[in-house]
């Protein structure tokens, strides 16, 4: 069985913490309350939002204000964080208009989060978005209920980590019915784990928050997942809130051969738009204009993030990646080798030609390389956010010792 290499510590606390989870019906968050009246945009004015919606889970870091919001109503979404307690900015994305729809949308329920699983692949021969024979167009795209509109189950929780689980089946492209069993288990981090896995030192001008979510897919049926019959993967989704001043960064290796970047999934991405040189691409996330784009496996480093200058907020990404495994093909196409796709992904919203947009957001994403798996066997993705603000001197230091640039090279991009 072929699974991605881990290339994260996996820290003694995290087993420590998975002893002392509690059952559901055990578990007991009623310390964190949210403020009457938050602002939007502060992590109280998402908590009142979010706990009218479902029985969330709340994270909670040793110093309490580094806080994350786990939802099993929602897919086993982390819908937000704050590196500030309730006063804090809301580091993800909440799409509030999409909660107050009637009815579940046909293609996607855009609930945001940010941190959300999805299943690949979306498009290709073995697509899990298209029924067999159909023609991959919008009209005919659904995302499968599992991980768009169905509730997850609570296993266990703590005030630090939340395991949640879901069986579903899902017939591919190919006619291959995928009995499947997923799982979650996110973390909230410690400032001194985030030192240990970034290997950087926090200081007291900086405030932090961070999570670990390790995914697993299991074949819980009784045939192969194999290049014939098709194989899903594991996908990673973040979705932030832009500002006009908000640049991804997505360093990639220069000593290996094929293309930096797949930069035409809706399109060709405009020149002034995306940027890349010396080893790093630099991609603008303002929410303004709709594009994509992937970068290979055997271009990935270990880090990707994005530098908000409007509010002073730097945020990573770090994965598992294997530059040996098979990776899917995402795209909306038949005739591409369904074998050869991208390792890590970012996705900046924007109108579609209707004028209708459903963010404004951005997305940095990663995915796990297809799961060969027998029945019974299962792959394990792991991915990890990180979020910072406070002094810029400090926060450049971040981001010269994680993403090899700096806080004014990522301003200056654009």
């Amino acid at each position: 069985m072929k699974t991605s290499k881990l290339y994260l510590f996996i820290l003694p606390a995290m087993i420590l913490g998975s002893c002392q989870m509690k059952s559901k019906s055990n578990n007991n968050q009623q310390d964190t309350t949210a403020v009457d009246g938050a602002a939007k945009g502060t992590f109280a004015y998402d908590l009142n939002f979010l706990r009218g919606k479902d029985s969330i889970i709340v994270l909670k870091n040793n110093e309490g204000i580094g806080q994350v919001i786990v939802s099993p109503e929602y897919q086993a979404k982390v819908f937000t964080s704050t590196a500030d307690g309730l006063k804090g900015k809301s580091f993800g994305w909440v799409n509030y208009k999409a909660f107050a729809t009637k009815g579940a949308d046909l293609h996607m329920n855009g609930y945001g989060g940010e941190d959300r699983l999805w299943l690949g692949p979306e498009g290709s021969k073995f697509s899990l978005f298209f029924k067999p024979g159909t023609s991959m167009v919008f009209d005919k795209w659904h995302t499968p209920a599992a991980i768009d509109k169905e509730s997850w189950k609570l296993e266990a929780s703590s005030d630090k980590e939340a395991l949640l689980s879901k069986n579903t089946k899902m017939l591919n492209y190919a006619g291959t019915e995928l009995n499947i069993k997923l799982e979650r288990n996110v973390r909230i981090l410690e400032n001194a784990d985030i030192a240990q896995i970034l290997g950087i030192a926090l200081d007291t001008t900086v405030k932090a928050v961070a999570f670990s979510t390790i995914n697993s897919i299991y074949n819980v049926g009784t045939n192969v997942w194999d290049k014939q019959s098709g194989a899903p993967c594991l996908w990673s989704l973040d979705m932030f809130t832009p500002s006009p001043a908000t640049t991804i960064v997505v360093p990639y290796e220069e000593k290996t051969t094929g293309q930096v970047a797949t930069t035409d999934y809706f399109g060709q991405i405009p020149p002034d738009r995306v940027k890349f040189g010396n080893g790093i691409l630099y991609f603008k996330a303002d929410g303004k204009s709709r594009g994509k784009l992937g970068v290979p496996p055997n271009r990935v480093k270990k880090f990707a993030g994005s530098y908000d200058a409007t509010n002073q907020v730097l945020t990573l990404i770090t994965y598992d990646f294997d530059i040996k495994a098979t990776y899917l093909n995402q795209e909306w196409k038949t005739t591409k080798d369904p074998f050869i796709g991208d390792a890590v992904n970012a996705y900046n919203d924007g109108p579609l030609e209707n004028g209708t947009q459903m963010g404004p957001f951005y997305e940095i994403e990663s995915v796990s390389p297809a799961a060969f798996l027998k029945p019974n066997e299962k792959l394990t993705h792991k991915h990890c956010v990180f979020h910072f603000t406070g002094n810029k001197e400090a926060l450049n230091k971040i981001a010269l010792k994680t993403l090899g640039v700096s806080i004014k090279a990522i301003q200056s991009a654009f």
